[in-house]
């Protein structure tokens, strides 16, 4: 820390980039008052107007064209990094050596050496490292993990798990970084990271996985004329047209440790779901479910209730639910959140991480995220493999 405060800067200006800049600027209003000073110094693009709309919309002092000049500034000690998979291995090795304290997006790198080098930095570094699944800080899934956990629904059987979007329905939408980088590097990396996460956080460990399927429906693109933003990458094109070498959907099933079974299907060419994640966990005595596109409540049923009345029932979201209290600023029942908010609480718990408090969940860790890149690996050798079944390295 600086002077008993913590500067803070963000590296990448774009979607997820400002999810970070703005989950900072609310971080310090939420749950206890205990943090440091927090000071938001810089965000950094190599676009700079990208940085420059940034740093101005969401209030930090200066804006970067390169990444460097945040590895080199003094005044900055904890660093998100938010940009293309494939840069995250130089850049997060570069803000550890220097004495950062670094969150990194999903996935955490573009294959698994990348990911097992980032691991060896973070373990030599004195100074804190995660990555970005931000899903876990969502209300309604922790509210179902204690019910797992508990025992409410019984022993798990069956995780369900669904990501469905439409981002890359459209065959005209530019080439971008995303289409790029060989099987498993589209849907499943992009998309598919957060829901192997979620599986693992609600079920445990994954053991194996098989039967994995990809399929691209769009092989070519137009180029873009100018810079690209998030998943939705608008713009000008021009004539030229660049080769999709990644997948658009990806199924696969799997094995937990606890004997229990996975089903997974992801997609980013799913008509009129933007952002369509959602789970059903199935037990011995009863299930869970939630759907994202309605956050504000999850689907529960047990043994509780006589066969007059027995059925799914929605549970409305609040304080008496994990992460609620004090982590809204009217924390009512049924008030509910988004999307946004996810990126607040998560920027407050590594805050929290940094400053050594030690009250709210730390970060998933970096080797964390070599594990889930594992998994990735994985399902991409089963798919290349005709979908044969491929162990999880322990």
């Amino acid at each position: 820390m600086t002077q008993n405060s913590l500067g803070v800067a963000v590296i990448g200006a774009g979607m997820v980039g400002r999810a970070h800049c703005a989950g900072y600027r609310s971080a310090t209003q939420l749950y206890d008052l205990d943090l440091p000073e927090v000071r938001l110094v810089a965000v950094a693009d190599a676009h700079e107007p990208f940085a420059v709309d940034a740093a101005r919309r969401f209030g930090y002092e200066r804006a970067e064209a390169s990444w460097q000049a945040i590895v080199d500034a003094e005044d900055i000690d904890v660093v998100s990094v938010a940009i293309a998979n494939e840069l995250h291995r130089p850049v997060v090795e570069a803000l550890l050596a220097a004495g950062k304290h670094v969150i990194c997006e999903k996935p955490l790198a573009p294959s698994v050496e990348d990911a097992q080098a980032m691991v060896a930095a973070a373990e030599a570094a004195d100074s804190h490292a995660g990555v970005g699944f931000s899903f876990r800080r969502t209300p309604g899934i922790n509210a179902i993990r204690a019910q797992v956990e508990s025992g409410g629904i019984g022993e798990v059987r069956h995780f369900n798990g669904h990501y469905w979007c439409d981002y890359a329905q459209n065959p005209e939408a530019p080439i971008s970084w995303r289409y790029k980088g060989g099987p498993g590097t589209g849907a499943l990396a992009d998309i598919g990271s957060h829901m192997i996460d979620l599986g693992e956080y609600l079920c445990g460990p994954i053991t194996q996985v098989s039967g994995g399927t990809f399929a691209t429906f769009t092989t070519t693109r137009p180029v873009p004329l100018g810079a690209t933003v998030g998943h939705a990458a608008g713009g000008a094109v021009s004539q030229e047209r660049d080769t999709v070498d990644n997948e658009d959907i990806a199924t696969f099933t799997a094995t937990f440790t606890s004997g229990a079974v996975g089903t997974f299907s992801i997609s980013r060419i799913s008509h009129g779901l933007p952002n369509g994640l959602g789970f059903e966990i199935f037990g011995a005595n009863g299930m869970a479910a939630f759907d994202l596109n309605h956050p504000g409540v999850f689907t529960f049923a047990d043994l509780a209730t006589g066969a007059e009345t027995n059925g799914y029932r929605e549970v409305l979201l609040g304080p008496q639910h994990p992460g609620l209290t004090r982590g809204l600023a009217m924390d009512f029942p049924s008030v509910g959140y988004g999307q946004n908010d996810l990126f607040a609480w998560q920027a407050r718990a590594f805050l929290d991480q940094v400053a050594g408090i030690g009250k709210l969940p730390p970060v998933p860790s970096l080797a964390h995220g070599l594990h889930n890149m594992q998994i990735l690996a994985a399902v991409t050798r089963s798919a290349v493999n005709g979908g044969s079944a491929v162990s999880i390295a322990s």
